[in-house]
């Protein structure tokens, strides 16, 4: 690098000082070989008057730099995807413990009140016919925002499940759409998963068992969320923990090949069926075993 390039002399070189988006943009993308008086060269050149202006400006130009740079990870894909799931778990929380709440009251003016989002539903759907129905119109109002919310929690879902294959295509064919967009949500993005060993990801989403056994007050968690994965869940609980390192090492390849490259490796899922298909046989050849041994 030439002692005339614009890192050399400075980043604040040729910008004019009343432009802090150029600035941010120097600050972002130039680099210099070893450091300099930076203050000094500014006021020579002509940037600032002293080196306390020229720290208010380098101030300016970091903060600037720093709201943009955030922006853009904000509107990332995966970022998308994250507030998506979470709004989705949100939307359908809520919407079940208003139910639970709108039964309870129902209850109080009709004997043959039901529960849950689709007592809700006929609610609503009695009260457009308007052929009976619950009669008290605040008891309707809360039924119509819980079918409200149920509804937005079931696009939500829609919506994941077409944009995680997008974003991270391996990740969703292991786990399933939903389950990879939870992943990435409780890693806090993409790269970050990406980055994390496959025992964290095999414990994601079991933080609180986790650090109750680094207390010593439980045993250490087999598996987060990931107990969700049907190769976990349809596994023989002496075998499920052996099934929740194999689902979370594959995982954690898929995301890394996702993050880095995009590209699309079907041997991912052959060579986690074919794990898993193995650990489900132990659980097999010892219950045939146990009992041959019985019809002896």
């Amino acid at each position: 690098m030439t002692a005339d390039s614009p890192a050399e002399a400075g980043w604040f070189a040729g910008l004019e000082p009343d432009d802090p988006e150029a600035a941010a943009a120097a600050i972002a993308e130039e680099t210099a070989s070893e450091p300099a008086d930076w203050p000094k060269l500014a006021v020579e050149a002509g940037f600032a008057s002293d080196a306390e202006e020229y720290y208010d400006r380098l101030k300016e130009a970091t903060t600037v730099a720093t709201r943009e740079a955030v922006e853009r990870a904000e509107r990332a894909d995966d970022r998308q995807l994250v507030h998506a799931v979470r709004t989705m778990d949100d939307c359908q929380r809520t919407a079940n413990e208003l139910a639970e709440r709108l039964a309870e009251w129902a209850g109080t003016v009709d004997p043959d009140a039901g529960a849950g989002v689709e007592y809700a539903r006929a609610i609503v759907d009695e009260d457009a016919d308007r052929d009976g129905g619950v009669d008290h119109p605040r008891i309707v109002s809360l039924a119509e925002r819980v079918v409200a919310l149920a509804d937005e929690a079931e696009a939500l879902r829609e919506y994941v499940e077409r944009e995680t294959p997008t974003v991270a295509p391996n990740l969703a064919a292991l786990a399933g759409p939903v389950l990879a967009a939870r992943l990435i949500s409780l890693a806090g993005g993409l790269e970050p998963l990406a980055k994390k060993p496959s025992g964290t990801v095999q414990v994601l989403g079991a933080e609180d068992a986790l650090f109750a056994h680094l207390r010593g007050h439980a045993s250490s968690p087999k598996h987060g969320i990931i107990y969700t994965h049907d190769a976990v869940r349809g596994t023989h609980p002496d075998e499920r923990g052996s099934a929740a390192r194999a689902v979370a090492g594959k995982l954690s390849i898929a995301a890394r090949v996702d993050h880095y490259s995009g590209e699309r490796k079907p041997e991912l899922e052959a060579e986690l069926e074919e794990r898993i298909e193995t650990i489900q046989s132990r659980t097999a050849d010892d219950e045939s075993g146990e009992s041959g041994g019985d019809d002896e």
